[in-house]
């Protein structure tokens, strides 16, 4: 196939990258602005292959979204573009509307009226992969069952809402359209090559350098983890062989509050770095808690059973192996992560819009 994949320069969209080219035969286009989230160097490896091309578009361009869908000629596009973190959707939500729900809408209307310019055979083959999160769902008491792809919106935070708008495009188009879409919904990712604001890398950069290590509230808030390579893996299970118009979830069965994965975090690294910063002898000494975030979902808990069962996928690692491996990644790959730190991973855009 021949790919688009919106937001290829994030986490996750770059995870997903890596894993296409090194392990399929399809040729991709990524399109992302590079925003402060974005980083080509994630694509490093890959960034030579004859079947990688980026594209540096604005979603909410619709000429530039024009340009490159009837230029390449997809057979699908995995829209995984959007303004993520739920601190800064607190602080400023406008951001978060413009890229989610406007960016989204845009890419709708452009991605349909190319669908329909296809030929029968190329309309039947279609699909728009839209990827969302879990957060639309609201959150959960302890008790709760986990989240399915039944379970009503109710989202908290202006990220979460934002989201959720999308989705509601997205199935919008398909029922008034009947464009081929697929809606994913997935847990907290953690893994190589995450941005530092996020807290599992934030927790192992800041140990590392002998900061404290923030908490929200007492730590209790729950998560379901998932590593995000058996995320890629899962999109494009859903992407080549999932139903059109349904939704699947996508979660690691990996529930651990926040304080748990700060400790656990802590105790990797007690045994791999041979020293610790002046004052302490473990670095969960470093645990510092912190006033907690407005309108903090206590749990999330995602029910995977339908991909499970309909797509055959489910996650190859547990919660220990794909932490053991972000630890040691986020060690081992010092100069990623002082870059993005210190900003010069974005002189590349800067070089490209020069150049553009």
């Amino acid at each position: 196939m021949k790919i688009i994949i919106t937001g290829g320069a994030g986490f996750i969209g770059s995870a997903v990258i890596r894993y296409i080219i090194r392990d399929t035969e399809h040729q991709v286009i990524n399109l992302d602005c590079l925003t402060y989230a974005g980083n080509l160097e994630s694509l490093d490896d890959i960034s030579n292959s004859d079947r990688y091309n980026f594209e540096l578009v604005d979603i909410c361009n619709r000429q530039e979204v024009e340009r490159v869908i009837y230029g390449f000629k997809p057979d699908a596009i995995m829209h995984l573009a959007a303004e993520s973190h739920v601190d800064r959707s607190i602080d400023g939500p406008s951001a978060f509307v413009k890229t989610n729900v406007v960016g989204t809408s845009v890419l709708l209307q452009v991605a349909v009226e190319y669908w329909k310019s296809l030929d029968k055979k190329e309309r039947h083959s279609f699909r728009f992969h839209h990827v969302s999160t879990d957060e639309v769902f609201g959150d959960l008491a302890l008790e709760d069952r986990a989240f399915t792809e039944e379970t009503p919106y109710a989202p908290s935070s202006p990220y979460s809402a934002t989201k959720a708008a999308s989705d509601h495009l997205v199935r919008a188009w398909y029922r008034t359209y009947g464009f081929p879409v697929l809606i994913t919904n997935c847990s907290n990712n953690y893994g190589a090559y995450q941005f530092p604001e996020k807290l599992i890398p934030l927790v192992i950069l800041n140990a590392i350098e002998g900061k404290a290590l923030p908490i929200y509230g007492d730590g209790s808030q729950i998560r379901d983890w998932l590593y995000v390579d058996d995320h890629a893996r899962a999109l494009m299970r859903v992407l080549e062989e999932g139903l059109v118009g349904e939704t699947y979830n996508i979660g690691g069965d990996n529930q651990r509050t926040n304080l748990q994965v700060v400790k656990e975090v802590c105790s990797i690294l007690d045994e791999l770095v041979t020293f610790h910063p002046a004052g302490i002898s473990k670095f969960s000494e470093l645990i510092t808690y912190v006033a907690d975030r407005p309108g903090h979902d206590t749990r999330y808990a995602i029910n995977a059973e339908k991909i499970e069962k309909k797509l055959g996928w489910k996650p190859l690692e547990t919660f220990e192996s794909g932490i053991q491996k972000t630890v040691e990644w986020y060690i081992s790959n010092k100069p990623w992560w002082q870059r993005v730190q210190d900003g010069s991973y974005q002189r590349e855009r800067l070089g490209l819009e020069k150049i553009l």
